[in-house]
């Protein structure tokens, strides 16, 4: 059993704003596998399939991104998986646009995404899958990561997009420390 995880925040007004990256990802994952992930469980959407023998969860809560923890821990809880086989899917303000980031077991860099699961899981000890969006040019990193992505922004969402479904099957197939050595 793994669980991936893809951070966003409901809602139309969200939809295709920079803090929805984890988002997009799950729906193109869910795309790749020719599932929807659309059912309602966990105070997210969600979808279950299998890869290789392997059960596959893919979430996206609906409890806005700062209390994501509350979903994550339901879904854990439920299918009693051990944190190895968490990774949750982010944007990153530190990081360039389109930049790929993949670490286990380190620090949540002021996300509040992360920080909610960390807090509700008790251990930070979980993957994450890092995708850049840069940092506003000017004004509130706030108002930036609720902001959409520019015409020209969105070609280089796209392809990390398909970048970290790449990272991802190879997550499922080999683990974190695989992801690293090709990715990082």
């Amino acid at each position: 059993m793994k669980i991936i995880v893809g951070l966003g925040n409901p809602g139309e007004k969200y939809l295709k704003t920079r803090h929805n990256l984890g988002f997009v990802v799950i729906d193109r994952v869910a795309q790749q596998l020719e599932i929807e992930c659309n059912q309602k469980k966990f105070k997210s959407l969600f979808c279950k399939t299998l890869i290789k023998d392997e059960e596959i969860i893919l979430l996206k809560p609906q409890t806005f991104m700062n209390l994501s923890g509350f979903a994550v821990k339901e879904a854990m809880d439920m299918y009693k998986c051990d944190l190895q086989n968490l990774i949750v899917i982010c944007d990153d303000l530190d990081l360039p646009l389109g930049k790929i980031r993949i670490r286990s077991n380190s620090g949540c860099g002021g996300h509040r995404g992360l920080e909610s699961i960390a807090s509700c899981l008790a251990s930070a000890n979980f993957s994450r899958l890092r995708i850049g969006i840069g940092r506003p040019p000017i004004g509130e990193p706030t108002d930036y990561v609720l902001s959409v992505f520019s015409k020209e922004e969105e070609g280089v969402i796209t392809e990390v997009s398909e970048r970290a479904c790449q990272v991802l099957k190879v997550w499922i197939s080999e683990g974190i420390e695989a992801c690293m050595n090709t990715f990082n």
